[in-house]
């Protein structure tokens, strides 16, 4: 059956053409497998709470009648403003609240840094969030934010306080000189916009939506994770072709469900550590809330432009697994600072176990992709990143105390993790504190960093690795866990570009070469391997060593090999010193993502016939198999992966050449973004 719905049809509509409703969550309270629920254009101020799943062969869909003219909003218009001494006052009642009051409720969870106050709630004026201050004086004579990356804003604030008297919470605004007659100003009501309230809601399609102003709170991995919108761990969604935007913490959760006894148990209780808590987390979605391929997961996201919220654009922790992300614009997150915190990223997945992201583009983001824990079977190929560390003076300045960013981080996990086709442009192109990797094709412009680092507790006095489970190949089920040893890493057919840095963050980052955490590695090339063996290497140590007998070793307890050829590097790029069939070339070549009228094109003079050298086709054979897991680096359904396709989808044919594309032609490049 087909339902329809228009934002201003009368409200006794049974959902007909002729009588539509005029909210949707009407059609979500009844419609069922099979159904199709066409919303028309306008604004609609709700949560959408569908009831009913759908099947795998007949989904229930939502479809907006339009693309990008039917907006779900968490935010409801305020136009009750009165003028108090050169700042506007808004008086509104508690009851007005029905979801939750988000002007009481603090940002706060696992992994959030305290310090920073925030309330749930936000105040937008023509759709864009307004930055919070702590007093009405604040209010009056705004501080400049430089933390921000669009300080010139930040003049615009509020300051919220309760009259408990009159039971109503009071907002004070500064919109500096914006007439309000003229303008659309808002106020945060609802946590989700589009999420149902159960769980084991499967097979939905949600389509061509504008979703925005959810008062989401943090979602870290070991709470339950909200979003604007998501499945609520199901089964076989689809969000498609949606505009998310200005949520408080995260537009798209494929996240976890509520575990009460360990929902952010570590902030609450302190008692465990957090990655002691992760690992609870895990085996209890394993044992007990039937975590596996039949049950979670298998989302779809694509061509979504997903942009301006707080934490990420898309968050999840073991609910996305079998997933595919695919042909999204993601940019602008975190951009505020007004929440920080180690969960905030474009994307920002633990457990993106067989997950595919392909063809996305990620830029402008505090940190573009965050791939932490059990990033086992995932594959990132065919994406552009660009802008993900820090791109403005501003941001670097010392006292700002900021994350320095970088396209993608992977993070305690065995692997096999892949990133192949892709373009990486950001001064620090790759955070590796993970072991598994394989990179294959891609032209990176930035450098790797942190290798060797970032996978202890950090107990001053004691040891404290993590340890991290790893999974039998292509499934949930959990088949041990393990520390870190590093190295395991592959480096095939890439081009390494040094291109040049800001100086602010080079002395920035300077000041923490010692750091546990991070080595502030701004050089490009895989030079940091140097410590690690060849294959031959490592093996040799074995030889002869039966184990037996009491003798002690440290044989186990090594970097594991490392595996690099047919690599390029230009600009003074640095190569690892065991490399194989790669060139160190003289010559110097640019290379950047623009901005013009009709998209974004790759600026390039790279010529890659004048470095011919003879290169071999890659695939999963070649890569071999991630150490901990014993597993390949294959597709998800365990098939062979021959990168015989390039970033453009061209076939390599005949001649291979380095980098993600099969042809030399780069020049002024438009990229299909």
């Amino acid at each position: 059956m087909i339902y329809y719905v228009k934002s201003n049809a009368p409200k006794d509509g049974d959902g007909s053409q002729n009588a539509p409703f005029n909210t949707i969550s009407q059609a979500a309270r009844i419609a069922v497998a099979g159904d199709e629920i066409v919303v028309g254009a306008g604004i609609y101020r709700e949560s959408v709470n569908p009831a009913n799943s759908g099947k795998e062969d007949s989904r229930i869909v939502y479809r907006a009648e339009e693309k990008g003219t039917a907006v779900i909003t968490g935010a409801e218009e305020w136009n009750k403003w009165e003028s108090e001494g050169g700042i506007w006052r808004a008086r509104i009642p508690n009851s007005f609240f029905t979801d939750r009051n988000p002007f009481t409720e603090l940002v706060a969870g696992d992994w959030f840094i305290a310090s920073y106050n925030a309330h749930l709630g936000d105040v937008f004026l023509d759709g864009k969030s307004l930055y919070e201050v702590w007093s009405k004086d604040d209010v009056i004579n705004p501080p400049k934010n430089t933390t921000s990356w669009d300080p010139d804003f930040t003049s615009y604030v509020w300051y919220t306080e309760q009259d408990e008297k009159n039971d109503a919470t009071v907002i004070y605004a500064n919109f500096q000189d914006i007439d309000l007659t003229g303008a659309n100003v808002e106020i945060s009501v609802r946590k989700n916009c589009f999420y149902p309230d159960k769980t084991g809601i499967s097979y939905i399609t949600v389509s061509g939506f504008k979703i925005c102003q959810g008062a989401t709170q943090w979602a870290p991995p070991t709470a339950y994770q909200e979003g604007m919108v998501g499945p609520h761990w199901s089964k076989g969604w689809i969000i498609e072709d949606c505009e998310i935007s200005e949520s408080k913490c995260s537009g798209i959760s494929l996240g976890k469900l509520y575990q009460p006894y360990d929902d952010n148990r570590w902030s609450k209780e302190k008692y465990k550590d957090g990655a002691q808590t992760q690992r609870d987390v895990a085996m209890s979605a394993l044992l007990r809330e039937g975590w596996n391929k039949d049950n979670i997961g298998s989302h779809t996201v694509r061509r979504c432009d997903i942009h301006d919220c707080g934490q990420t654009g898309i968050v999840g922790n073991l609910g996305g697994v079998f997933s595919i992300i695919e042909d999204n614009h993601i940019h602008h997150i975190n951009n505020k600072q007004n929440l920080a915190g180690a969960e905030i990223a474009g994307i920002k997945m633990h457990a993106a176990i067989d997950v595919v992201y392909r063809r996305n583009h990620i830029h402008h983001c505090t940190r573009g992709m965050w791939l932490d824990w059990m990033a086992q079977g995932t594959r990132v190929t065919q994406s552009v990143f660009h802008d993900n560390t820090l791109p403005y003076d501003f941001l670097m300045r010392e006292e700002n105390q900021v994350a320095y960013g970088e396209d993608v981080w992977i993070e305690v996990s065995h692997g096999p993790t892949l990133v192949d086709n892709c373009i990486l442009l950001s001064t620090r192109s790759i955070r590796l504190s993970a072991q598994g990797v394989a990179f294959v094709h891609n032209l990176i412009g930035g450098s790797i960093c942190a290798v060797g680092r970032g996978t202890d507790n950090g107990a001053p006095g004691v040891a404290s690795p993590r340890y991290t489970p790893y999974h039998v190949p292509h499934s949930t089920d959990i088949a041990g866990f393990m520390t870190f040893l590093h190295g395991d890493a592959r480096f095939y057919n890439n081009i390494f570009i040094q291109r040049p840095f800001n100086p602010y963050l080079a002395r920035f980052v300077e000041t923490n070469r010692d750091s546990q955490w991070d080595d502030g590695n701004l050089t490009v090339g895989t030079w940091p391997f140097d410590p690690y063996p060849t294959y031959e290497e490592w093996r040799s140590m074995f030889e002869g060593y039966c184990g037996e007998g009491g003798e002690r070793t440290d044989k186990y307890y090594t970097g594991l090999p490392v595996w690099s050829e047919g690599n390029v590097y230009y600009n003074g790029a640095i190569p690892w010193k065991n490399e194989k069939n790669s060139r160190i070339s003289d010559r110097r070549v640019n290379v950047d993502i623009i901005k013009k009228s009709d998209g974004w094109y790759l600026s390039c003079n790279i010529d890659a016939s004048e470095d011919d050298f003879p290169l071999n086709p890659i695939n999963t054979e070649t890569l071999g198999r991630a150490f901990e897991p014993d597993a390949g680096f294959d597709n998800p359904d365990g098939s062979e992966i021959v990168f015989d396709t390039d970033y453009f989808g061209n076939k390599r044919e005949g001649r291979i050449i380095p980098g993600p594309f099969a042809k030399d032609d780069l020049i002024d490049k438009k990229l299909p973004i």
